[in-house]
């Protein structure tokens, strides 16, 4: 019987006195598509948490001011930016593979070019180029999972995927103490772009076995290779599609080279709610996620007129160990998302996350009062932003991103509202440093638990559920 892409993924299978399986099972393929796309979420976190450790070593190294280390810390951000609003867009045209293979080539090259870096034009080049793979990978991992497996696990397989950049932001803090400890000189920070050269390596060459999304083929009109590609999928030869299903989605009034539907008509609704919320958690996530070594550090390390080689490090080991320490809410609260983002919903997790956000960034910014410094308070505001900001925010703007779009324009729709949320991170990533030290983080982290806030009340005017849907419905 012919069926549609969706059906097949969802089918579950019946014994002969009619029960069945609670959900429909995983393939060794499906298991392979979902591994190799956790991969640029770990990159990512590794690379850029990592960034925020190595960033007063190149400082020095290269006596960069506060413009140059804006511009370093927002280079790979800016990068991501553009690579999700450009490169996502081109899964959409060219499909999801090619795209999926190419970003870790790119992201290769990128690795490389940074750790050889001789001044900071060069690497903040090279962090550029590391971002637009990273950005390419936002909606394409994305699209790669969530049209190859079962609507009703899709959420918490995706943001099993997403969770992975709390894992490469917790183990890369983690690397650099150790690092730090292991070699105290400024040159350090090289090997923290060597290493992930070879795991990317083998990722890239993993993704060439993975076979085309069925649900793409089938809105560019290749029934044959949809089939094809599904059967690889699955691991099974019955599969007919329906032919329907191709006038359906050639219906749709706008294509992946149309950016203007978008915002058009009741898709306003779901692009607003899948990139302003994006935008606004990623002001103070980024913020928070990429500086707090440095407002550790200037807590609690040695005093600036103590300014040599052995404050630096010394310094820099305080806010790595302090920032590992922060970043253990990062996976706690990712766990949490995937357990109830399919059960409560991805619009209450989000609201809920954003209030919690605000919650612990006031908690913080009691805590660095300079005249009486509390590093307890500072670590548990910290840890409890890190914890509700991936139980809600961080983690549903990248699930809703990815699910309120329709087939032919869901890399670019996906990529526009990561897009959107690196403005905000570029943003902090520029200013925050300039920013943190003219006004300090007692008075900064109030005006980023506004953002939060605000965030929380875009999501409930705006808010579209997604959980459970058929994606073939949207």
């Amino acid at each position: 019987m012919k069926r549609s892409v969706q059906a097949y993924i969802d089918e579950i299978p019946t014994w002969q006195d009619g029960s069945s399986m609670g959900n429909a099972p995983l393939s060794a393929m499906q298991w392979l598509v979902w591994s190799l796309a956790t991969a640029g979420k770990f990159f990512e976190g590794l690379i850029v948490f990592m960034g925020g450790i190595a960033l007063p070593l190149v400082s020095d190294q290269f006596s960069i001011d506060q413009t140059g280390k804006g511009l370093i810390t927002a280079a790979t951000l800016a990068g991501i930016l553009l690579g999700a609003l450009l490169l996502g867009g081109l899964a959409d045209r060219f499909g999801r593979k090619p795209v999926f293979i190419g970003e870790m080539l790119l992201l290769l090259v990128g690795l490389l070019g940074a750790a050889f870096s001789s001044s900071s034009e060069a690497l903040i080049f090279w962090l550029f180029v590391m971002g637009l793979a990273l950005g390419a990978d936002y909606p394409t991992a994305h699209l790669v999972i969530s049209e190859s497996i079962p609507a009703s696990i899709r959420g918490r397989l995706v943001l099993g995927a997403f969770s992975f950049q709390a894992l490469g932001a917790v183990i890369g803090t983690a690397i650099s103490a150790v690092l730090l400890s292991a070699k105290p000189e400024l040159s350090t920070w090289r090997i923290f772009y060597l290493l992930p050269v070879i795991p990317v390596a083998l990722v890239a060459w993993g993704r060439l076995f993975l076979p085309e999304s069925s649900h793409w083929l089938l809105s560019k009109g290749h029934l044959t290779k949809a089939e094809k590609h599904l059967r690889k999928l699955l691991n099974r030869q019955d599969i007919e599609l329906l032919k329907i299903e191709i006038a359906e989605e050639g219906s749709l009034k706008y294509s992946s080279t149309n950016w203007g539907g978008l915002f058009q008509g009741k898709q306003l609704r779901s692009t607003i709610l899948a990139s302003l919320p994006w935008f606004l958690q990623d002001i103070s996530t980024y913020g928070i996620g990429i500086f707090t070594p440095i407002i550790i550090a200037s807590a609690f390390g040695a005093q600036a007129q103590e300014h040599n080689l052995a404050a630096i490090i010394h310094n820099d080991l305080i806010g790595a160990k302090g920032t590992a320490l922060v970043d253990v809410g990062f996976l706690i609260g990712i766990g949490f998302a995937i357990w109830l983002s399919d059960k409560l919903g991805r619009i209450p997790l989000q609201i809920a996350g954003f209030i919690g956000c605000s919650i612990g960034l006031i908690l913080a910014a009691f805590g660095s009062n300079p005249d009486s410094y509390n590093f307890i308070l500072i670590v548990f505001g910290f840890f409890l932003f890190q914890f509700m900001t991936n139980l809600g925010p961080n983690s549903q703007t990248y699930l809703i991103a990815g699910e309120v779009f329709p087939t032919k324009v869901r890399g670019i729709g996906a990529g526009f509202a990561a897009a959107c949320g690196k403005v905000g991170a570029v943003i902090t990533a520029f200013f925050f440093p300039a920013v943190l030290n003219n006004i300090g983080a007692e008075r900064l982290l109030p005006l980023l638990a506004l953002v939060s806030l605000v965030g929380a009340l875009v999501t409930w005017l705006y808010r579209v559920e997604t959980k459970g849907i058929n994606l073939e419905t949207i």
